[in-house]
């Protein structure tokens, strides 16, 4: 996206929620959200192009107040003054006809305060015309499967007691699979705001290596408890469970939180296992739903300890607890595992005998009062044996708690991280990701 049309977006926004400020009546509040995006999607299949494409799209989000009631509507968002005042014409009359009919909602909280702020987040991104080349490059004699994904995303906010946000970032993920003809793969990401074209081939290198090993028999396990290394892209995956019925203050209020017996401090997590939200990366606004802004960094776990929930206006209005700029589900939006001190060169020795998972996939709460986390290991997964790779395994279910595999069973975590993304598109090409360490784990617990 040039600089031109991305000013002449943020102007139309602008403009629009000037418009409305002007209509409003005295009584009214409300929210403006906008995510718009400037996106090149190709996928590949079989190390060819299969679509290709370029997405400009916008919607803005609408939200009326009055009288301890709301409601919203959402439409298109295109940049042209006149067009998207007829949009949001229409749907501030709709909102005023439907607002009365609603039911009282008596934790409804209303946008206050004076915060504002303009982060623009310039990348080196691969120009249109060279991504298939680029990507193909390293790959052109196997079966490689994936999408490309890249391009700037913007996220906007303003409301009738004058806050205002504009964030836009130039961003990419390659979310890809390297297959044999067993259908064993190689699965993997790369993500970022500047192309490292080393790094992608570093990434790829790898990727072959694993797939070597794949050719030869699975190995079929009993179940049993694992010494088990999960490389950080298995990590994010068990730290996403977090977001759902985890950090969030409501569900620790309300009984459904994993975390509640670290809340009371019932349990602990391992002195090694620190979590926090870190939105220094810059690839996620800070700003919530209501135009609030979250520390740059806020500690969530510390040492094993539960020091921070994720706490929006709602859940503080009704629980009489305080906010921290938590967005409407309470979910990790920047979250980043502390590293701990294990090399890249010693996790084979470490792990001397037992799994090493590269993937995971299929994960759900089993006993969410107790932290269990019941899921499947997916691609190259493999047994190691005296410190050797030996033979790719045949997928094992497991059922495990996070008081034990981020508790006494933690051995260690790698010295390094790695950027795991966000590669989903529904509805919008999705920000951010999770920065995580690999980790060692002693008697990991698999069922199946």
């Amino acid at each position: 996206m040039t600089n031109n049309k991305l000013s002449a977006l943020e102007t139309s926004f602008n403009q629009l929620i000037e418009t409305l400020l002007i209509k409003k009546a005295e009584t009214e509040e409300f929210t403006v959200r906008l995510s718009s995006e400037s996106s090149q999607f190709t996928r590949f299949n079989h190390a060819k192009v299969r679509q290709t494409g370029c997405v400009a799209d916008g919607w803005i989000e609408l939200t009326l107040m009055e009288n301890q009631r709301s409601s919203y509507r959402q439409f298109p968002f295109t940049g042209n003054r006149e067009s998207d005042w007829q949009f949001a014409y229409q749907a501030l009359q709709e909102l005023r006809a439907e607002i009365s009919l609603l039911p009282v909602d008596p934790y409804l909280v209303f946008p206050s305060g004076t915060n504002t702020s303009r982060e623009i987040n310039s990348g080196q991104l691969l120009a249109e015309e060279t991504v298939v080349a680029t990507i193909l490059e390293q790959v052109k004699e196997l079966d490689f499967t994936g999408i490309y994904a890249g391009g700037m995303i913007i996220k906007g906010y303003g409301d009738s007691q004058g806050q205002k946000h504009w964030f836009a970032t130039d961003s990419f993920t390659l979310d890809y699979s390297l297959f044999i003809t067993s259908g064993q793969a190689v699965k993997g990401t790369f993500a970022g705001s500047n192309w490292d074209e080393t790094a992608y081939i570093a990434k790829i290198n790898e990727a072959k290596k694993q797939l070597e090993l794949l050719s030869h028999p699975a190995k079929k396990l009993p179940k049993g408890q694992y010494k088990t290394y999960f490389a950080p892209a298995a990590v994010a995956d068990l730290l996403g469970m977090l977001s759902w019925g985890g950090v969030s203050e409501a569900d620790i209020q309300q009984g459904n939180s994993s975390l509640a017996a670290l809340s009371r401090q019932d349990k602990l997590l391992s002195p090694a296992f620190s979590l926090k939200e870190n939105f220094h990366r810059g690839l996620v606004p800070r700003f919530n739903e209501l135009g609030e802004m979250a520390p740059s960094e806020l500690p969530i776990i510390n040492q094993g300890y539960l020091i921070n929930t994720l706490v929006n206006s709602r859940t503080a209005k009704e629980y009489a607890k305080t906010a921290n700029g938590a967005n409407n589900s309470e979910s990790l939006r920047a979250p980043e595992v502390i590293p701990g001190k294990l090399e890249f060169e010693q996790i084979l020795p470490s792990l001397d005998t037992g799994l090493y998972v590269s993937n995971l996939h299929y994960l759900n709460w089993s006993d969410r009062q107790t932290g269990r986390i019941t899921g499947m290991t997916r691609y190259a997964c493999f047994w190691v044996e005296n410190g050797e790779l030996i033979a790719p395994i045949e997928n094992l279910r497991f059922d495990e708690s996070l008081y034990r595999f981020w508790g006494d069973s933690l051995l260690s975590l790698t010295n390094f991280q790695e950027f795991i993304p966000e590669v989903g598109t529904y509805e919008s090409r999705q920000l951010g990701g999770i920065l995580a360490p690999g980790m060692l784990v002693e008697d990991f617990t698999y069922t199946l």
